[in-house]
């Protein structure tokens, strides 16, 4: 099953060449203020989006043959927030001709758990929400108000969002058959590159809801003397030098921060 339609949220200058045969309609939207807006993008996007199903699919996300028919079906007999399965691919794993051969060289998180094989599994905890691949429908979204746009940068945008939807009541879901394969890309770990968004919108969530997210990360920052956390939110003790950033980035073929 093919999508009705595609929406794609550029946060660079200009946006990407797009094919002209592409057998379903595709708009662009920007997403501008911030050289990282994540929350501002997914929302502009939806705003965007003229169905009633809203699937997020992450840029670096290429969608298997069933993604579509698989949060389709079952939101049409659901109204909850269904999260897919992501197995990741090697360095060069989308040359790959045959996309049912990603099933076989990718790999699934080691802290995420084994999706069904079809329909629904419930996730009681809300901070298991991915923003790599999820779909709600419109009315669910909207009902919510969609993601907080005062997060900006890298981090922590959609495990506020996963609070909001909790708070109103919607369920969550793990989802079989909406399997998508992330491509790979040099990863971090720490993130330092990402230490101010990170610490920012940690104190935003903070403040928020009454507790820290990204808890392993800023534990992280913690352990190397960056920062200190207090009932008053955090202290920045010093930034990242250029070498740590630069020793924090992962060996190649590193899959997961």
């Amino acid at each position: 099953m093919p999508p009705d339609e595609l929406v794609i949220t550029y946060m660079q200058n200009d946006p990407h060449p797009l094919p002209e045969d592409l057998p379903f309609e595709v708009r662009v939207c920007f997403a501008e203020d911030n050289p990282l807006p994540l929350a501002a993008a997914r929302n502009c996007a939806a705003k965007a989006a003229t169905g009633d199903i809203l699937i997020f699919l992450d840029v670096d996300c290429v969608p298997s043959p069933s993604l579509v028919m698989a949060y389709a079906m079952e939101l049409s007999e659901t109204d909850g927030c269904l999260m897919g399965e992501v197995l990741y691919l090697p360095e060069g794993g989308t040359r790959e001709a045959d996309v049912f051969r990603l099933d076989e060289i990718g790999s699934r998180h080691p802290s995420k758990p084994k999706a069904p094989t079809t329909g629904l599994v419930p996730e009681p905890d809300y901070g298991e929400l991915w923003g790599l691949s999820f779909a709600l429908r419109r009315s669910t979204f909207e009902r919510c108000g969609g993601l907080d746009e005062r997060f900006t940068g890298y981090g922590g945008e959609e495990t506020d969002f996963a609070r909001t939807l909790e708070a109103c009541g919607v369920p969550l879901y793990r989802c079989g058959g909406a399997r998508a394969y992330h491509q790979y890309h040099a990863v971090y770990q720490p993130p330092l590159h990402h230490f101010d968004d990170i610490v920012r919108n940690a104190e935003l969530f903070q403040k928020k809801w009454g507790d820290w997210p990204m808890d392993y990360w800023l534990g992280q920052f913690e352990s190397q003397g960056l920062i200190a956390r207090g009932e008053a939110g955090i202290d920045v003790l010093r930034r990242p030098e250029a070498a740590e950033v630069d020793a924090a980035k992962a060996p190649p073929g590193t899959l997961f921060s």
